[in-house]
């Protein structure tokens, strides 16, 4: 495809440059909808009278529409920008930025999704169907049980699944690890419990606080209930987890003075089941918590890693030195973009 493209460079570069304009300008509505017009030049960088042209041209297509209260894509705009999107990630080489990440880590594979969910919330529901299309691939037939860790970007892409049970397939979603005293829409009960009712799976609950001291978590793991879902989270044969920065994680999780100290003085940047990592990926601290540990992924033959955003390359670059070979990363470009600064592209 690459080698088309450079024919098409050659000799329609201005047919492209409107191609890839128009898909721009249908990107920035579906992200951002309802917005008018004045934000949307701002946001593809056009000026009022040529932007005016553009949208009229898309109008008359009946791609979008326009009112009071802004500019959205039509139900035929929305197909079209789906399939238009495949096209150009295609054509403009998202397919080598995915092999160049993957070959990066060493791992399975990485999905690159366009743009940056810093300041474009909407990829995280592409995140979604991105794991949904790969969870529908890759699982097996029979009984599947999917741990899945909670955090804010998790719950947004649990709302994106769609149904993934069959005649042939069952899944049981278990939550990773304790969670009692965060907020309730991100514990991983709450993000376990959506991802069942989205795929039309089953779920099971472990109602534990996540960090614990030795003595009391010695107590807790005799008991039958929380024994029970802890089997089923060690049988596991897929996870589902993101990748967060040091620092707010570990202000979230209440940890005390001393241990945010700590985690300065080690330059820890980024966190993952309860481990905290350095800007090169060296273990600084690790969290005596319920649930997955870490050193268990190694048996699990299905990880899901995801987490985007330029401000997360650093964090993602530092927990990714530690990720198993079959992991596969779901990301955005801006934040693969950035990771891949300086390394050299594949030949």
């Amino acid at each position: 495809m690459q080698n088309e493209w450079k024919l098409l460079e050659y000799i329609a570069p201005d047919l492209l440059d409107k191609m890839n304009q128009r898909f721009r300008i249908l990107r920035n509505i579906y992200w951002l909808a309802p917005i008018g017009r004045r934000n949307l030049c701002e946001k593809v960088g056009l000026t009022e009278r040529v932007l005016r042209g553009e949208t009229d041209f898309l109008k008359e297509t009946g791609l979008i529409t326009m009112n009071n209260s802004g500019m959205r894509l039509t139900e035929k705009g929305n197909e079209v920008y789906a399939e238009l999107e495949k096209l150009l990630d295609s054509l403009f080489g998202m397919r080598e930025i995915e092999n160049r990440l993957a070959e990066h880590f060493g791992i399975q594979q990485a999905v690159v999704v366009a743009g940056d969910c810093d300041v474009q919330e909407k990829i995280l529901e592409e995140f979604g169907a991105n794991l949904s299309e790969l969870l529908n691939d890759r699982l097996p037939t029979g009984e599947n049980i999917i741990a899945v860790m909670g955090g804010s970007t998790i719950a947004k892409v649990a709302k994106n699944l769609t149904r993934l049970e069959t005649d042939k397939r069952h899944n049981i979603f278990v939550p990773a690890r304790g969670g009692i005293g965060e907020a309730v829409d991100v514990q991983a009960n709450t993000v376990s419990a959506v991802m069942a009712t989205k795929t039309h799976g089953t779920h099971r609950a472990l109602y534990v606080p996540e960090q614990v001291k030795s003595d009391t978590y010695e107590l807790l793991i005799q008991e039958p209930a929380i024994q029970e879902v802890l089997t089923l989270i060690r049988q596991s044969g897929c996870v589902i987890h993101s990748i967060g920065k040091a620092m707010y994680m570990a202000r979230r999780r209440k940890m005390s003075e001393e241990t945010l100290r700590l985690l300065k003085e080690k330059k820890a940047v980024a966190e993952s089941f309860g481990y905290f990592f350095d800007e090169q990926g060296l273990l600084v601290y690790k969290m005596h918590r319920i649930g997955l540990q870490l050193e268990q992924l190694e048996k699990i033959p299905l990880i899901f890693a995801i987490a985007g955003g330029k401000s997360k390359a650093k964090v993602i670059n530092a927990y990714m030195k530690n990720a198993p070979k079959q992991t596969i990363l779901i990301t955005d470009e801006a934040c693969a973009n950035e990771i891949l600064k300086g390394f050299a592209p594949l030949k």
